[in-house]
């Protein structure tokens, strides 16, 4: 007896900054969230164009920056101008956003616990993906 297994759109999720994004995505049955690319934001877009070509997409995950005391952080006019941009380049797609306080510290964290030696955690590139992989592993335990 043979046993198929369908696939899953997937999601992506998107750790949003002036410089760089961090782009992570599930596996095609959302279980493993991963790192997939740290991208430049001004090309974020068409990285974005072109992954969803090429997958199929059902949401895409955006941090929303807020400090500590919950009001919004100084760079969430710009991230919310870039869901406000995904909404209409994505109108099929659901846009989920999930609060991002602490995750570029747990993502240095999860780096020095995953044995990532001192160079590797400066790259802020590598940063931006763990933290992006945060964001995802968050969305997908609320979503359970």
């Amino acid at each position: 007896m043979k046993v198929y297994i369908c696939p899953m759109p997937r999601i992506l999720a998107i750790d949003y900054g002036l410089k760089r994004c961090g782009v992570a995505v599930t596996d095609p049955l959302q279980i493993i969230a991963t790192g997939l690319d740290t991208v430049d934001s001004k090309e974020i877009m068409a990285f974005l164009k072109k992954y969803v070509v090429a997958e199929p997409v059902e949401t895409i995950v955006v941090g929303e920056p807020k400090q500590l005391n919950n009001t919004p952080s100084q760079i969430a006019p710009q991230v919310n101008k870039f869901v406000e941009l995904l909404k209409m380049e994505f109108p099929n797609i659901k846009i989920a956003r999930i609060d991002e306080r602490y995750t570029s510290k747990m993502a240095f964290q999860a780096m020095i616990a995953g044995g990532l030696g001192k160079k590797q955690r400066q790259d802020k590139g590598t940063v931006d993906k763990v933290s992006a992989t945060l964001l995802l592993q968050g969305y997908m335990l609320s979503i359970e």
